[in-house]
């Protein structure tokens, strides 16, 4: 049964330099602890990631990810193509700008291929949902600053 979140955060950053530290995919395990590796495979015509193979681990359990990303003017999304501990996967991070702000909404559905107790999947959830907003925020920040 698939499982969805979604949560909003405003950086104090443009949508460009939000989407620089997203695409950024090799840097990622720098700053989301979930992440052992991430390498890009192939790019699109603008040479930002297209498919990514990821190796995660979380509560315990590794998996090799592969995802294909689209990329908007607006939003970036990734779909799950391949793993072994899931079925699915689709999330986006969707950019609104607000002056020399932007507000920026993470959404996250996750289908499992194993059996996961509620309050596992209740903590990977949560985990992944404040990396992928807070988490964010901190790295668009840290990299502004140089």
């Amino acid at each position: 049964m698939a499982t969805s979140v979604s949560r909003e955060v405003v950086i104090e950053a443009s949508p460009e330099e939000i989407f620089a530290v997203v695409a950024d995919v090799e840097s990622t395990p720098t700053w989301s602890p979930q992440y052992q590796k991430a390498e890009v495979v192939d790019r699109d015509a603008e040479g930002r990631p297209h498919r990514v193979i990821q190796t995660i681990k979380t509560v315990g359990i590794s998996d090799q990810l592969t995802i294909d990303y689209t990329w908007e003017e607006h939003k970036v999304s990734w779909v799950l193509v391949k793993a072994s501990q899931l079925k699915s996967q689709e999330c986006s991070y969707t950019l609104t700008p607000e002056g020399d702000k932007t507000k920026v909404r993470f959404d996250m559905t996750i289908d499992l291929a194993i059996p996961l107790p509620g309050f596992l999947l209740k903590q990977v959830m949560k985990g992944a949902i404040d990396v992928a907003t807070n988490g964010l925020r901190k790295q668009v920040l840290k990299v502004k600053k140089g």
